[in-house]
């Protein structure tokens, strides 16, 4: 029987569930929007910190190692001592790492920073989901999530926009300055509006599966991040990711058999739990991958400023904010199965259509290419993600919080690494040869730098030749380095849609159409008494 106390608090929270998610997205908004708003800045800031291209690259990966690295830990760490609390401590390390970054003076300080606002967002991220779960009673719940995924989808794609309006109009440092405002409402609405909650039982702590997923997550993300730069088959690429996943073995068969475990290994024979966090994965892979070689594209190939590339992609963040929340009543109506697998997939149709792109195709051309596969991550998001959560016990929302939001960072970081991967390949053997077919007395460095970036031909080669009069020659180069980086995102965006083409076969043979009613009746239960429901409901018609 719940306590007088506990029942005010949830009708309160009915009360202002709506409030209160909006709340959440916004918390949500800023961390994705922090791992794609940074990418703009860089050349900026590779200026005014004299940073290394590897020191740019870990400006950027730091954040996103640290935060994926405590997910598990830092969702566990909610349903123990309370998500309200893991959130609000989210918020504080979040905003004080983002006033460091802006104020940060050397690329060292930088790295450091952007891994300590990554502590902040693993305590954020899934405690918003969390949260949302707990607070929505289940006839709401389905749209609630659907909301929350349209908004991890728009920030995502708004990152481009927003980093470029910023760096044009003010400093590098203002990227990091826009999350003050929104983590201190974050903080004040906290405080007003949204209720505590917390795994009832109290599990004691499991130190061991703590470290264990931490250490072993960030060495499987480390070796990815780092294969595209030093080898897919490097030693160190294989010795990092074999540590990793032996790690990351070793964790599972700790928690199998440990009486308190972090997180509970039987989740996974759930066919609903893991269908549907592979379906999350294997989108956010096309995901991330594709918007790598769409943003290059529209910059290298078209010519667009980095601010024009941000707002010819609002289409795309727009049709995954629009159909991410009609995709709760199709669920309803056509069941989850047939939902993700249709997202899925529309994705991969989108993304074959993209190996039509030319070297002069007009954006009305790319702008439905564009919206279909978007369309199909919003159909495809938000009912794997309640098929994730509402396949778990209310009271273990934050782990499942987490493993829902540690798929979505392997996703992206596979994504990018091994479809940036195809794209070094496939491009730097095109021009490469080109190269060394001219026949001139070129520097090394100069054709090093060719091969591996077409930035490096457009700011560097092509100019260069310019000046010392081989102006056909600079004009040759420049086509072959075009028609070299479109054929290489042909075969990125073909190695996306395998993916998620492997995605619908998953989903049709083992994401269960429904939730169990077993499933169903357990949440309800958990959820709150139905009298509860019912007065809020009464008082609302009133």
């Amino acid at each position: 029987m719940l306590t007088v106390h506990f029942q005010r608090v949830q009708e309160r929270a009915l009360e202002r569930r709506w409030a209160i998610l909006a709340v959440l997205c916004f918390g949500l908004l800023v961390i994705v929007l922090d791992n794609s708003i940074l990418n703009v800045a860089l050349p900026t800031i590779q200026k005014n910190l004299d940073a290394t291209s590897g020191d740019l690259q870990w400006i950027v990966d730091s954040y996103t190692l640290v935060f994926a690295g405590l997910l598990l830990t830092a969702g566990a760490l909610g349903d123990r001592f309370g998500r309200r609390g893991a959130l609000q401590i989210g918020f504080v390390l979040f905003g004080i790492g983002s006033v460091l970054a802006a104020l940060s003076s050397t690329s060292g300080m930088l790295i450091g920073t952007r891994a300590f606002m990554g502590i902040g967002g693993a305590l954020i991220m899934p405690a918003t989901l969390s949260i949302i779960t707990n607070v929505f009673p289940p006839a709401d719940r389905a749209k609630a999530i659907g909301i929350w995924a349209g908004t991890a989808g728009l920030g995502g794609a708004l990152g481009p926009l927003t980093g470029g309006f910023l760096v044009t109009h003010f400093y590098w440092g203002s990227v990091f300055l826009v999350n003050v405002p929104i983590v201190i409402i974050g903080l004040l609405a906290g405080v007003f509006l949204i209720p505590t909650s917390k795994d009832p039982s109290s599990p004691r702590l499991d130190p061991i599966g703590a470290v264990l997923s931490i250490v072993g997550l960030a060495l499987v993300l480390y070796a990815i991040i780092e294969a595209p730069v030093k080898g897919w088959t490097s030693v160190e690429s294989l010795m990092v990711g074999s540590i990793g996943l032996v790690v990351c073995i070793t964790f599972v068969v700790w928690e199998s058999r440990s009486a308190h475990p972090m997180l509970d290994i039987s989740f996974f024979r759930k066919p609903r739990f893991t269908a549907a966090a592979m379906a999350i994965t294997l989108v956010f892979f096309a995901m991330f991958g594709s918007l790598f070689l769409q943003t290059q594209y529209f910059q290298f190939v078209l010519g667009y400023s980095a601010l024009g590339t941000g707002i010819r992609m609002i289409p795309f963040a727009a049709a995954m904010m629009i159909v991410a929340p009609m995709s709760a009543p199709i669920a309803a109506r056509l069941g989850s199965k047939v939902t993700v697998a249709l997202g899925l997939g529309l994705v991969t149709l989108g993304l074959l259509s993209l190996t039509q792109l030319q070297v002069d195709t007009p954006y009305v051309n790319i702008f439905w290419r564009l919206m279909l596969m978007s369309a199909g991550m919003g159909l495809t998001m938000a009912p794997a993600t309640e098929s994730v959560m509402g396949s778990l016990p209310l009271h273990k929302a934050g782990v499942g919080s987490a493993v829902n939001d540690t798929t979505r960072q392997i996703g992206g970081a596979l994504g990018v690494a091994v479809i940036g991967s195809v794209l070094a390949t496939t491009y730097g053997d095109r021009i490469g040869s080109f190269l060394a077919g001219l026949g001139l007395p070129l520097p090394q460095a100069a054709v090093d730098a060719a091969t591996n970036n077409i930035g490096a031909v457009k700011n560097g080669l092509v100019p260069a030749l310019d000046q010392a009069g081989a102006v056909e020659v600079a004009a040759r180069v420049n086509a072959v380095a075009d028609q070299a980086f479109v054929s290489a995102v042909h075969w990125g965006v073909l190695v996306a849609a395998a993916a998620t083409a492997i995605g619908v076969v998953m989903v049709l043979v083992w994401l269960p159409a429904r939730a169990t009613t077993a499933a169903v009746t357990e949440q309800d239960i958990e959820f709150v008494d139905q009298e509860i429901v019912d007065r809020v409901a009464a008082r609302r018609q009133l």
